[in-house]
């Protein structure tokens, strides 16, 4: 077994194996001119734990470390990443253009907040018809819950989660109930507990900040070691984990001022990775800026993304069902934002945000849908409210309803939230699980400063264990009313999806809205097919300009009598012409 890490500015690096025996402190050798110390042992294979000391200091994770079974500070453990026996030959891969995501948590989808707990539920998701998991990330960070974002041993699935084998076990579930696997990874910063990187070598910068902590050095001197080290881990998640995408989180908060931005450098390795396993591979990314150049393709000056997360078309939706104009929602409200968002993707493309006091994206010219994944709720949306309300605490049935059929027969990718579906009453809060009691005082207290309600009302503390037992999903309610209504409306529609090529085009040019603010109502024609929505108060006859019959409606009182749509209030109807 040969141990290897890079520490570039260290004088001498021992590595530390942990047995029945004790300690035993080995030296390494420093090789080549890079930074990189290694060593051979014989004897040492999966199973092995060991830590790494620099200059004499105290043993640390090994920054590479594939399996972290006591947590954070522990040792890491060698493990054989081609001892499991997959059941997924033949498996094609994810084609993103044809999915429908699922973003999972997988500590809250399942009461065990296991990967085996995941997996007694992916039947259910079968009978939805999502062809997709996203799961948010699930490296080793702080604790045992928490969201994934503070991660400490990027390359280490999470131990309270199941570890390398468990994860190993959803994957290859999922593919054989035939859906795919996307991973949300984080390379914009680390969390501040566990993460001795900077003791290894130069992981950090001083030259730019980031909202959550010091920023990864990607242009500066040393950043070639920093650079490969995320490619590394990006590669992994796909090869020895067999996923099937990358979520890259906030690539707005990656700073990279070098000729190749380290976005796209990952974008070539995964692209050149599905090329030997002859699968498809596809990369999403998480960014504010509206700029079509990050999912434009290579030889076009672009990073070579597959597809971006549009948050205009959510702010937009939100708004028109919710009302609410606080943050930057402020830039949105009505239905003519939502119109732009269905064909343009982006509602603003240049021009002045109030929210953000300056001019904002920029158009997407004849980009399509497909490279642009939507949603009405995600883990952001729902947790960094002050107390977790899903839209189904926003909003009635009627309006749930018909936000899922704006979504899901919109021409982008659609994404579900866990639960969502069914419009789970569990909220998603915001939970930690730092050890370090000044830590996880200093994150109780910043999350309640961040969220300040009016009547001296306190948000959950995030520290707290009965702040994550209320995210947990409730399925028990699935056999209920409205939730079972709910799910059985969000079948339908992604089954109509899938049968209707025009619904399941991603043509932008194909798409076309009507609206009336006055009155309430919009119309988004998909081909042959117009999806009618009413937001008023009361019922509204809908002019439609063709004939056509309903084939699917959330208000049996609907009806479409010549070219005209009779819409009850609060309800959607979709006519085939």
């Amino acid at each position: 077994m040969r141990f290897k890490v890079w520490a570039p500015n260290t004088n001498r690096v021992e590595l530390l194996l942990l047995g029945d025996g004790g300690e035993r402190r080995l030296r390494m050798e420093k090789g080549g001119g890079r930074g990189t110390w290694w060593l051979e042992v014989p004897g040492a294979g999966p199973g092995t734990r060991y830590l790494f000391s620099l200059d004499g200091g105290p043993g640390r994770a090994d920054p590479c470390s594939p399996s972290q079974p006591e947590g954070i500070d522990g040792p890491s453990e060698v493990v054989d990443h081609g001892k499991f026996a997959w059941h997924d030959d033949g498996w094609p891969g994810l084609d993103l253009g044809s999915a429908v995501i699922y973003e999972m948590h997988v500590g809250t989808f399942s009461r065990e907040g296991t990967f085996d707990g995941a997996i007694s539920h992916l039947g259910h998701l079968v009978s939805l018809g999502v062809n997709a998991v996203e799961l948010m990330p699930v490296a080793q960070a702080s604790g045992r819950r928490g969201w994934g974002y503070d991660g400490a041993d990027l390359f280490a699935p999470h131990h309270a989660y199941g570890g390398p084998e468990g994860l190993r076990r959803l994957v290859d579930a999922c593919h054989r109930h035939g859906l795919g696997v996307i991973v949300d990874v984080v390379y914009n910063h680390l969390g501040p507990a566990g993460n001795y990187l900077a003791e290894f070598g130069p992981y950090f910068t001083d030259a730019y900040q980031t909202p959550w902590g010091a920023a990864v050095n990607f242009d500066g001197p040393g950043s070639y070691g920093v650079r490969d080290f995320v490619v590394a881990n990006a590669l992994m998640w796909l090869r020895d984990y067999h996923a099937d995408g990358l979520r890259l989180d906030a690539v707005h908060a990656i700073h990279d001022e070098g000729a190749l931005h380290i976005v796209e450098e990952i974008c070539s390795h995964v692209d050149r990775l599905s090329a030997q396993v002859s699968r498809q591979l596809c990369v999403i990314a998480e960014s504010d800026r509206n700029d079509p150049r990050i999912v434009s393709a290579r030889n076009d000056n672009g990073w070579g993304v597959t597809a971006s997360w549009d948050d205009d078309f959510h702010h937009a939706l939100h708004t028109l069902l919710t009302g609410e104009r606080f943050g930057y929602y402020v830039d949105f409200g009505g239905i003519a934002p939502l119109a732009k968002a269905m064909v343009d993707a982006y509602v603003y493309e240049g021009q002045f945000s109030e929210f953000r006091q300056r001019r904002h994206g920029r158009p997407i010219g004849n980009l399509g849908g497909s490279s642009f994944v939507v949603c009405l709720q995600n883990h952001d949306q729902v947790g960094n409210r002050a107390f977790g309300e899903r839209a189904s605490a926003l909003v009635g049935t009627g309006l749930l309803k018909v936000g899922a059929a704006l979504l899901l027969l919109s021409p982008y990718v659609p994404m579900l939230f866990q639960g969502e579906e069914w419009g789970a009453s569990a909220p998603f809060l915001y939970f930690t699980d730092h050890a370090d009691p000044d830590l996880g005082r200093a994150v109780t207290e910043g999350r309640r400063r961040e969220h300040r309600v009016a009547g001296g009302v306190e948000v959950p503390d995030p520290q707290a264990l009965a702040t994550f037992e209320r995210s947990k999903l409730d399925w028990s309610e699935l056999a209920h009313e409205p939730h079972q209504s709910l799910f059985e409306w969000h079948r339908g529609l992604v089954a109509l999806r899938r049968s209707e090529p025009d619904l399941a085009s991603h043509d932008r040019a194909a798409t076309r809205c009507s609206w009336d603010e006055g009155q309430g109502w919009i119309v988004v024609r998909r081909g042959r097919f117009s999806v009618v929505a009413n937001l008023a108060g009361d019922a509204r006859d809908v002019h439609l300009g063709r004939a056509g019959v309903v084939v699917l409606t959330s208000d049996a009182s609907a009806r479409v009598e010549a070219t005209t749509a009779f819409v009850p209030s609060s309800s959607v109807v979709i006519v085939a012409h």
